[in-house]
């Protein structure tokens, strides 16, 4: 019999809803694959709804949290902006789920993980802003994901990120500059507090962060690491990091 305890962390669901009647929770299959493949933990998924929990209590449950990517955005009221049709739509319940949340996992060193929404979510949650369409930006890409083709070429990596020397990136990866996916349409205008921009597309678009002098891991990614985990390098490091960090263990 196998006695051994994994860690458990906490995925942050969406909302969405079944023949547009029915509401529903949920994460995408390739979140919890990768948590437990490759970080070997047991995967939760947390719902985005604010009555149901607090962050002490998903706190003393799980060992960690991924913030996941989603469709919508986060509402531009959590980080001083009028709302305009450029940043719908929204989930006003994921972000008073999750902006607490984070605040309460950096103050405490719970580990965090986050993936494209979730990236932003950290910025703002530390006071940082956000771009509600960065294509429409003088000299920037277009980073949504594309609207038509299989799931392969949605994921398919399409352009480069480059960290500084020497930082947590670098040695993450062992190398200065990957290739990534890129699926967004959103993006990071002012850095919050503590929050070090490491990782920069070609176009200037920031693409990952840490938080300085945080307590634990907490990274985040622009791009969708998720997607493949198990079989990418880049992503391989990225998991088996967070999963040392979930065991108390050196991760960098």
């Amino acid at each position: 019999m196998n006695n051994r305890v994994r860690p458990v962390v906490g995925v942050i669901g969406n909302h969405y809803m079944i023949d547009n009647q029915y509401p529903v929770q949920a994460t995408g299959e390739m979140n919890l694959d990768a948590l437990s493949k490759v970080c070997d933990a047991v995967a939760v998924a947390i719902p985005s709804i604010p009555d149901n929990s607090t962050p002490e209590e998903l706190s003393r449950i799980c060992d960690g949290f991924l913030l996941t990517g989603g469709r919508p955005n986060i509402h531009p009221k959590f980080y001083g902006q009028e709302e305009t049709e450029a940043h719908a739509p929204f989930d006003i319940n994921r972000d008073m789920v999750t902006l607490p949340l984070i605040k309460h996992c950096i103050n405490n060193g719970k580990p965090i993980l986050g993936v494209c929404r979730g990236f932003e979510e950290i910025n703002v949650a530390l006071g940082g802003t956000l771009h509600p369409e960065i294509r429409d930006l003088p000299g920037r890409m277009n980073h949504r994901m594309p609207p038509d083709g299989t799931l392969e070429q949605k994921f398919a990596l399409r352009h480069n990120v480059c960290f500084n020397k020497n930082g947590p990136f670098h040695r993450l990866f062992g190398q200065q500059e990957i290739l990534v996916n890129s699926l967004h349409g959103q993006g990071i205008d002012c850095a919050g507090s503590k929050v070090v921009l490491d990782g920069f597309a070609p176009d200037g678009t920031p693409e990952a962060l840490y938080i300085q002098n945080a307590k634990n891991f907490c990274y985040a990614f622009q791009w969708h690491p998720e997607w493949r985990a198990s079989i990418d390098p880049n992503s391989l490091a990225i998991f088996k990091a967070f999963g040392k960090a979930l065991r108390g263990e050196e991760f960098l």
